[in-house]
């Protein structure tokens, strides 16, 4: 009997050797071994890694759910591992019902929109705004898109509502000094006024558009863009003409501080990683992406992407960035047909996975995604056209629009609220 179970728990302690083995083996092969680096594929296609529009949903979660903290008043974060959960393809708030399917491109040199209608490729409607439209911006509650017609930092900037239902202005322009740019605060109490050329950021109330606060940005030259922790606490602005960031506490309206990047240049747009645990900052003069941890405030990699990188888009699942490289390595280097490209940069590996380059040149800038994930679209500000660009294949169809195209918005987007810009979906 001793000889039985002796030899019963040998065959039983080699089982569980074995066993140990494999799961050994699938640990290291789940984890890659190598920290998740990959070496760039030479494909010019993402259809090998998508399932529709140039996305894939990752596998669920074994991780216990965080807790985000966030700002009253804010929604809450519905999947603290993808912050873009809820501006998934095809997630139209009710919010949006009756909205003509559009896309909005304010013409900086003509001062005027033009508005396509995606389904025909082809522009539909164009009128006049204020002087130097510079973006078309979603309201936090996604019921107005606002024109911001900057008049280069002159004194007769205006707002311009736009109805959604009707793609017409709605009502008279309402002043604003210097709206380069606005974003929303997370929990749509403000909107935030990027006064450029006054080195200012101006609270206003949402709806009127009335003075709340101000704060000066006075080591921010060229403030422009900017985007929002994953609790709504702090938003990071680019400062284009000083080569460096600067934290602004949105609950307590001060500064946090600034950071001066190790290459310079001229940083331009800005977005936060799915978890909200690195900030990817575009740079024009080195043709890149900075990363930066938001917290510490520091800089951690930068991303090689192409010439002139500006605007900054995740994809529809939250797996992939869109960085779109206007061609151009300085401002005043403005000529049409240049080396532009989009670089897709995978946000696990913080890796370009492909470069898809326009045919015969271009200058792409600023847009968004589509509805359902299948479509880029993006300004071509030096060619007075608009690319439509397919997530999948990366193919280009050019439509001709006014003069110098610049922040163009796709509406309706997915997404619970818009944190302004071009429609930043959360």
């Amino acid at each position: 009997m001793r000889r039985l179970l002796a030899s019963t728990d040998l065959r039983w302690a080699r089982r569980l050797i074995v066993a140990a083995t494999i799961l050994g083996l699938v640990a290291v092969a789940c984890t890659g071994g190598d920290g998740g680096t990959q070496s760039q594929p030479t494909t010019t296609s993402l259809a090998d890694t998508s399932t529709s529009g140039g996305t894939t949903t990752p596998p669920p979660s074994t991780e216990a759910p965080k807790t985000i903290d966030t700002i009253p008043g804010m929604p809450g974060v519905t999947d603290p591992n993808n912050l873009y959960s809820d501006a998934g393809a095809g997630k139209l708030s009710p919010a949006v019902e009756g909205a003509l399917s559009r896309v909005y491109v304010p013409n900086r040199r003509s001062n005027d929109v033009s508005v396509i209608d995606p389904a025909t490729m082809q522009v539909v409607n164009t009128f006049k705004v204020g002087i130097n439209p510079q973006h078309v911006v979603p309201s936090w509650d996604l019921k107005t898109l606002w024109v911001t017609n900057n008049a280069e930092g002159r004194t007769d900037g205006t707002l311009t509502p736009l109805d959604p239902k009707t793609g017409e202005p709605r009502g008279p322009a309402i002043a604003v000094d210097d709206p380069y740019n606005m974003y929303f605060t997370p929990d749509g109490k403000s909107a935030l006024v990027v006064a450029e050329a006054r080195k200012r950021l101006d609270f206003l109330d949402p709806q009127t558009m009335q003075q709340q606060v101000s704060v000066d940005v006075p080591d921010c030259a060229g403030v422009n863009h900017a985007d929002f922790s994953i609790d709504g606490k702090f938003a990071i602005f680019t400062c284009e003409f000083q080569g460096s960031l600067a934290k602004v506490d949105i609950v307590n309206h001060t500064v946090m501080g600034y950071l001066t990047l190790s290459g310079g240049g001229m940083p331009q747009d800005i977005r936060v990683s799915p978890d909200g645990s690195t900030f990817y900052i575009a740079e024009m003069v080195r043709g890149g992406v900075y990363t930066i941890d938001p917290y510490a405030f520091t800089e951690t990699g930068f991303i090689k992407t192409g010439i002139g990188t500006h605007g900054l888009y995740p994809n529809r699942d939250g797996t992939k960035l869109f960085a779109a490289n206007r061609g151009q390595d300085h401002v005043g280097n403005n000529t049409k047909n240049g080396p532009g490209s989009v670089s897709v940069i995978d946000f696990a590996t913080k890796a370009v996975v492909v470069t898809w380059d326009i045919p015969d040149g271009g200058s792409p800038d600023m847009g968004n995604v589509s509805v359902d994930g299948g479509t880029l679209w993006l300004s071509g500000r030096y060619d007075d056209v608009v690319y439509a660009i397919n997530t999948i294949n990366g193919e280009v169809t050019k439509i001709p629009v006014g003069d110098e195209p610049h922040g163009l918005a796709v509406w309706p987007q997915p997404g619970r609220y818009s944190l302004g810009h071009t429609g930043n979906m959360r």
